[in-house]
């Protein structure tokens, strides 16, 4: 089932004057099936961060269409963007964004308690959640007491907590060392295989070749894509880096 679809999306920008117009992107189709794992990729400037921006509901496109499970999310009203978005998407960000001042456990009950949840129900979803992401033991600990591996599987945790129809994950390995964003990485796929849709912006190949598919933007549209297939992610990594350098000199055409 399509669960995310992209048609015809563009963005332009333009000065406060109106003078220069900047068209970040010009021509975006994609779908997104029901538990799908799949990374974008691009070189800076290539558009990733406004097609994240505008499928996260954060932005609005100059014309085209994203839809999340048929819903076109342009036609919903301003008031209620900030329900749509923490009832439907969940968000892993590459700084975390955990308040220092609350405890894990109480960043992860954020979007629930805006949402007017008990405490019973929060507690209750949290322990499964907590369990599979081995941080139990670091609920009670604040994010300054934790390593960043650790502060991001509380932000996994934070966006799985909501049962969302879609993870967004913006660069989650980069804040991370080598060990720490493997295991993330681990830890995306076991979330995936449960059945858990997920989307990611990344530069890292080592990221992307966890994921199943994988989308490259240049210039401001999907230019090309891969599928892994059977594909092992060794040879994942290799198609990927192969791909990145025929954009980078010209040799792939659409």
């Amino acid at each position: 089932m399509t669960l995310l679809e992209v048609v015809g999306l563009r963005k332009v920008y333009s000065t406060r004057l109106g003078g220069n117009k900047s068209e970040a992107l010009k021509n975006v189709n994609f779908s997104v099936e029901s538990g799908e794992y799949v990374t974008i990729m691009g070189e800076s400037g290539s558009g990733k961060t406004t097609l994240l921006n505008i499928l996260a509901a954060l932005d609005k496109p100059t014309s085209g269409t994203v839809r999340l499970e048929g819903k076109d999310i342009k036609e919903i009203k301003e008031s209620k963007i900030a329900c749509f978005r923490r009832d439907n998407l969940g968000f892993v960000f590459q700084e975390f964004n955990l308040l220092d001042n609350f405890t894990l456990e109480d960043n992860i009950y954020l979007p629930l308690v805006l949402a007017g949840k008990s405490y019973k129900e929060m507690y209750e979803r949290l322990l499964p959640i907590a369990d599979k992401l081995d941080i139990s033991d670091l609920l009670k600990k604040y994010p300054y007491e934790v390593s960043g591996g650790q502060k991001q599987r509380a932000a996994v945790a934070r966006a799985m907590i909501t049962n969302p129809k879609l993870i967004l994950a913006d660069e989650p390995t980069g804040a991370l060392d080598s060990v720490s964003a493997e295991e993330l990485l681990q830890m995306f796929r076991q979330v995936n295989a449960s059945g858990q849709t997920i989307l990611m912006v990344t530069h890292s190949v080592k990221a992307a070749s966890v994921s199943n598919r994988v989308l490259f933007i240049k210039d401001g549209e999907v230019f090309h894509q891969i599928y892994r297939g059977e594909d092992t992610d060794e040879q994942m990594y290799q198609k990927i880096n192969d791909t990145l350098t025929m954009l980078a000199s010209g040799r792939l055409r659409k």
